[in-house]
């Protein structure tokens, strides 16, 4: 080892040596700047942990288990698989054409929907949906990227249908859970007018509260926990997933989808998850549902419990007793391996078999799904993988591997 060292010094010495150790001396200042910029830009988006009576009520939740939130049927992951993956890219992961994307005109907004309930999918899991008088806003995100830094991350593949300052009064914001691509800083602090209520899962607040917004605002709920606004019952319902906008804090909050309940109307939105039991138990408490608005894309075989993928999503359907499902989270975002295309295909093929029927908007179009679908394909034609070819399927769930 000492004649090693002796060595490397020796080297150091001759003109050769000292160019590429000032070159090697000199990237590494530059990647340590890049990293401290890096940093410094992202340390306001990375959020913060929860204390006090916030922390202290956490702890008190029965998902809260050693010092982190459990799912009951907990996650399955192959790490490796995550990589090798990687290799079956295709090309098709983002559209190569302009979209027919509409923009929402806020005049229809403005008016209440004729049948009490109206939906407007903007993108990926952001959507207004109005029901028996109440307005929500589920998992806004307007900015560029789902990332901390705004020059990187995955990017927005076409402009919001529709400006915030053009949305019409919100009863409330839905956050399901807190990464990137569900819960975005400048978009929070957009719509933070000073009274507007934010409804999040335990521990969600905290980045809130760290962003400006007010406490008062927050209204942090449990799984079954539940909050009033007019005539309508919002119930914080379990999903299966993480949560996490770094490393070091994996599921220090929890995550959620959520139930409307009004007089005349009944929705669900899933936020993310994967297939688990508890969902007919959802249908059996809080169901049937005019239309559930359920996550479809962003899925791969090495992680099939984080992402509930297209077959399941249908079977979702049928467990939590929904009429229609309006498939979310894609057609916005490149998050996984599939063609862009591919959850969608899925979806239909697979409700076609169940006798599932399917709503299928077009980014920013307005609908009333129990008084006539939109199920136009306005997506193009591009190769996708079946269910045979790359099955997705979730572990531990009963009559399952």
């Amino acid at each position: 080892m000492r004649a090693l060292i002796t060595k490397v010094r020796t080297w150091t010495t001759t003109p050769w040596g000292r160019r590429i150790t000032r070159s090697l001396l000199g990237l590494a200042a530059v990647l340590l700047l890049v990293a401290v910029v890096a940093l410094v830009q992202a340390w306001e988006a990375l959020g913060t942990s929860a204390e006090g009576e916030r922390l202290a009520r956490m702890e008190q939740s029965s998902q809260w288990q050693d010092g982190a939130f459990e799912n009951p049927e907990p996650l399955w992951n192959d790490y490796l698989g995550m990589f090798t993956e990687m290799a079956d890219i295709g090309p098709d992961g983002e559209p190569d054409v302009d979209l027919p994307v509409i923009q929402t005109n806020p005049k229809t907004l403005a008016t209440a929907p004729t049948s009490g309930l109206r939906v407007t999918w903007l993108g990926h899991s952001t959507a207004l949906i109005e029901v028996d008088g109440v307005r929500v806003l589920t998992d806004p995100v307007w900015g560029e990227r789902t990332s901390p830094l705004s020059w990187t991350g995955p990017k927005r593949w076409y402009p919001p249908p529709i400006a915030i300052a053009d949305l019409p009064p919100i009863d409330a914001v839905l956050i399901s859970h807190d990464h990137y691509d569900h819960l975005d800083l400048p978009t929070i602090q957009a719509l933070n007018d000073g009274d507007q209520r934010f409804v999040v899962p335990l521990g969600v607040g905290a980045h809130l509260e760290y962003w400006g917004v007010a406490a008062h605002q927050i209204v942090e709920l449990d799984w079954w926990e539940t909050h009033v606004m007019g005539d309508v019952t919002l119930t914080c319902a379990p999903a299966r997933h993480a949560s996490g906008r770094m490393m070091l804090d994996y599921n220090q909050t929890l995550w959620a989808g959520y139930a409307l309940q009004g007089p005349e109307h009944n929705v669900f939105f899933s936020g993310d998850t994967g297939l688990f039991t508890g969902m007919t138990t959802i249908g059996e408490r809080l169901g049937p549902f005019d239309l559930a608005l359920i996550e479809v894309g962003a899925y791969g075989q090495a992680w099939p419990d984080w992402h509930i993928g297209p077959e399941q999503a249908v079977e979702a359907t049928i467990m939590l007793q929904a009429k229609q499902l309006l498939p979310i989270h894609w057609g916005l975002f490149n998050l996984a391996y599939h063609s862009w295309t591919e959850p969608i295909e899925r979806v239909l093929v697979a409700a076609e078999d169940y006798g599932v029927p399917v709503v299928t908007p077009k980014p920013g179009e307005v609908i009333e799904p129990t008084v006539g679908t939109s199920n136009e394909q306005w997506w193009p034609d591009v190769p996708w993988r079946t269910a045979d070819e790359y099955p997705i399927v979730s572990t531990n769930v009963s009559g399952r591997p």
